[in-house]
This record gives C-alpha cells, sequence and structure tokens, in this order.
C-alpha cells in the first residue's frame, strides 16, 4: 500500500543550465532541491551539441542518478524534471523531459503546469495522424512544435504555444539552445539565475542556493527566453495578459527557504500565522505545528499570541513509496507511520494545531485524535488559508469539487467531523492582506480559484470529464 498525508499533491519542477562543463550533474542537483515538487519520477536531457541523450525512471532523484549515470549525459546543456502526474498516468512513458527526433534533430521538453485544452489538441493530431507515445499533455507541445512550418525555431515554439492554454513553465532544449517559457497568466514560478558564464533556469530559488549560482529575475508571465552560443535574448511573443500567480505557492507548495515574486515564502508563511492569530485567536496554552507545512505559521501564530510553540507532532521522512500493512490492523496506519504524538509535550495542554488547510478532512481527524490521545485537555485548529472549495486545473492535484469537504459544508460541519474543540480557517481578505505586507507583490493578481472559484482561464466543455468539474463559476480570457 501507499501512504500519503491528505494534502494537495504538488506539481512538478523543472531546471536547465546553459553553458557549464557539468551541466547534467548540476542539473541532478537542482532536481534535488527541488523533490518536493513531485516525487513520483525524475529524468534529466542533455546535450553535447552533436545529439541529445536523455535518462529518466519512477522514482526519487537521488536514487535514480548514479555518478555512472551522470556521465552518461555528456555536454554542457541540459534540463531536468521532476514529476507528480497531474495530467497523464503514473506510467514510465509520461517521465519527462519528454524526448524525439524529429526532422530537425534533436527535443526535449520538461513543463510543470496543466494544459486546459489538451484533450481537444490532442484529438485534433491524432486524427491527423499524430501517434502519441504517451498520456502526458506535455506531448502535445511536441507535436505541435514538429508539426509547425516556422523556418526559425524560436517561432516553432510561439507558432506552438499560441495553440494551447493553462498554465506552463517550460523549458526546451535542442543540440544547441534552451528556450524557457511563463505563460501569460504566470500561474507556475520560473526564476533565471546565473553561474559563472552558465544560465540557470529553476522552478524555485532554492535550487540556486545549493549549486551557488546567483539568482538574477524572475521570468516575467508571457515571456520567452532563449540561450544559445550567441547569448540571451528575451521576447515578449504573446498578447499581455492579468497575471495570476497560484497562491498556494506561497501558503503550501514553493519551499520555505525559495523567493517567489520578490517575497520570502517563509516570512509570507510567518504573517498568515500571524494575521490568522488576529483573526480566530483561541485561550490555550501550546501552539503544536502539522508538520512540515504547518510550522512557519505556527511561528507567526505563537509570536502573535504570545504563546510557546512545541514540536508536538514528529514527522518520520525517511518513508518510502510503498508500505506492507500489518495484518492485525493498526488503527490509523498511514498517519501513525507518518506522524507520531509527543506525549509530554501535550498532556493536559490546551492545544492549538496549526496547518495550512484542509482538504478531504480524513487525515485532519486522525491528527485530532492522535493528539487526544496523548493527554490534551482541549484540540483546537487553525488553517493558515480560507476554506479550499474548488479543484485547480492549473498544475495541481487536487480532488473533485465533491471530494473537498469545505465545498460542501460549513465550518461548524468541518469542526464536528474532524472532532476539535473550535476550528478556524484565515479570511480572503486576511490572507491577501498578509501576503501584500511588504515588497511589490499584488495579492489581487493571485488566483484564488481554489477557494473562490474564480478560473482565470475558463475550462473548454469538451474536456470536463478529464479536469472533473465544469460547473465553477469562471472568468474568460
Amino acid at each position: 500500500m501507499e501512504i500519503r498525508l491528505d494534502k494537495f499533491r504538488e506539481e512538478c519542477g523543472v531546471f536547465g543550465v546553459f553553458g557549464h562543463p557539468e551541466a547534467a550533474n548540476l542539473t541532478y542537483l537542482g532536481l534535488y532541491a527541488l523533490q518536493h515538487r513531485g516525487q513520483e519520477s525524475a529524468g534529466i536531457a542533455s546535450t553535447d551539441g552533436s545529439r541529445v541523450y536523455r535518462h529518466g525512471e519512477m522514482g526519487l532523484v537521488n536514487d535514480i542518478f548514479t555518478p555512472d549515470i551522470i556521465t552518461r549525459l555528456p555536454g554542457t546543456v541540459a534540463i531536468g524534471h521532476n514529476r507528480y502526474s497531474t495530467a497523464g498516468q503514473s506510467l514510465p512513458e509520461n517521465i519527462q523531459p519528454l524526448a524525439v527526433t524529429y526532422s530537425r534533430g534533436g527535443l526535449a521538453v520538461a513543463h510543470n503546469g496543466n494544459l486546459v485544452n489538451a484533450g481537444a489538441i490532442r484529438s485534433e493530431l491524432e486524427e491527423a495522424g499524430a501517434i502519441f507515445q504517451s498520456s502526458s499533455d506535455t506531448e502535445n507541445i511536441i507535436h505541435l512544435l514538429a508539426r509547425s512550418k516556422a523556418t526559425r525555431f524560436v517561432d516553432r515554439v510561439v507558432e506552438a504555444l499560441y495553440q494551447i492554454r493553462g498554465a506552463y513553465s517550460l523549458l526546451i532544449l535542442t543540440e544547441r539552445r534552451i528556450i524557457a517559457v511563463r505563460d501569460p497568466r504566470g500561474f507556475r514560478p520560473l526564476s533565471l539565475g546565473r553561474l559563472g558564464n552558465a544560465w540557470v533556469f529553476t522552478s524555485e530559488t532554492c535550487a540556486l542556493d545549493l549549486i551557488e549560482a546567483e539568482f538574477v529575475r524572475d521570468l516575467e508571465p508571457g515571456e520567452m527566453i532563449m540561450v544559445d552560443e550567441d547569448g540571451l535574448q528575451s521576447f515578449f511573443p504573446f498578447p499581455k495578459m492579468k497575471a495570476s500567480p497560484c497562491i498556494f505557492e506561497y501558503i503550501y507548495f514553493a519551499r520555505p527557504d525559495s523567493i517567489l515574486g520578490g517575497q520570502s515564502v517563509y516570512d509570507c508563511r510567518k504573517r498568515l500565522g500571524r494575521r490568522l492569530a488576529r483573526e480566530a485567536p483561541v485561550d490555550a496554552d501550546v501552539i503544536v505545528p502539522v508538520p512540515d507545512s504547518g510550522v512557519p505559521a505556527a511561528i507567526g501564530f505563537a509570536q502573535e499570541m504570545k504563546l510557546p510553540l512545541e514540536l508536538g507532532l514528529i514527522r518520520n521522512h525517511y518513508i518510502g513509496r510503498t508500505f506492507i500493512e500489518p495484518s492485525q490492523s493498526i488503527r490509523h496506519f498511514g498517519v501513525k507511520l507518518k506522524l507520531n504524538a509527543c506525549t509530554e509535550v501535550m498532556r493536559g495542554k490546551r492545544v492549538v494545531l496549526i496547518d495550512d488547510s484542509i482538504v478531504r478532512g480524513t487525515t485532519s481527524r486522525k491528527i485530532v485524535k492522535m493528539v487526544r490521545d496523548a493527554g490534551a485537555a482541549q484540540v483546537h485548529m487553525r488553517i493558515s488559508s480560507p476554506p479550499t472549495t474548488n479543484p485547480c486545473y492549473y498544475g495541481i492535484d487536487t480532488p473533485t469539487h465533491r471530494e473537498l469537504i469545505a465545498s460542501d459544508h460549513t465550518v461548524e460541519e468541518i469542526r464536528k467531523y474532524i472532532t476539535a474543540d473550535s476550528l478556524g480557517y484565515m479570511s480572503m481578505e486576511g490572507m491577501k492582506q498578509a501576503l501584500a505586507w511588504e515588497g511589490d507583490l499584488d495579492p489581487a493578481s493571485l488566483c484564488d480559484a481554489c477557494f473562490s472559484g474564480d478560473y482565470p482561464v475558463a475550462l473548454p466543455k469538451e474536456d470536463a470529464s478529464q479536469m472533473s468539474l465544469w460547473s465553477a463559476r469562471v472568468s474568460h480570457v
């Protein structure tokens, strides 16, 4: 069996290097730093100027890329990808970067995001004779690139991307170049760095820190950067749209030590915790984060409430992908395998549990019971985001509308289900004000569809079956 806590699933991470003799090795390290964005599979494609090499497997970065495999990825240019499948099944043929050889040479594509019109495009391509090797929406991009009649490669990329809609932060590799593109809404992050004379692209800045590269800037929504032997060029080939970066990157997905949109993710989460304490205070003795994502918000909550913060729940970080459940059933086996209560911290105490979200509610219910069994006198739960009422279609794997407990239950009904003494969520206004505390981040621009149901890019009706929801309110492009 496979054990996962009841959380939104991470999306994907991309990383690329142009102009470094250890391009593949640096890409391996970059993917290692981005492991939190996808643990299903990982792959690297490289080029030495004559051909494109690729290696990918199911599993974790450190288990896949041995020194011997890295030596089989030669060249000064490489891109890599960590995958969690938001589109396409969990199969080896869906491992990215997807790599092909076509009439113009080798080509590899790594994609973080989700294409909302992928089903319609695939049907058109198949009717025209295209043969697909995977079920990933990313393969659409490769077919569109290969079929383009444009002469310059950069124009082929633009022509292909004009036909797709949705979220994409892309790295495209050929024998002579890397092209990095961020969709016009900027749903998913993508940053540019420098390591000596080499250029680096990454989903998050924490990967730059690991290889001691300098952060240059974020790619702007709708920006395309091409790096080749002539240097770096920036283009803005798409009509300008209102930017809609994912708000959940700041709440949960990004690593706390990353900088997104000029904001420290760690500071953002602490500010969310402070605001939550002002909006939903509680008489209590101790603040306990639900690890790991609840820790920064719990620090802010505890500081604002002037209460002690204790690690009352300890997480086991050394867990593989699958487990053999005992024949004599252990209650709440899955949660107990990942979390254990520190009894001395909570016995006889009024405990406030801080988490970033409640999805189905099943894990929260088990954690509350675990804390009560540890001797807590009261168990209160506080959530550093608003109720999650809608699925995401832009690169985050979320349950269906009906599986999200907040979509059709009140806060009081959820409180009763998870058996907490009280339950408090962050308000929409409070969340955005906390994120706008400093810097140039405009909270009004962030995509909050998972909370509000206001989707910046509409889902085509013909793709509704694969995306699980079409009844949500949408605001068209």
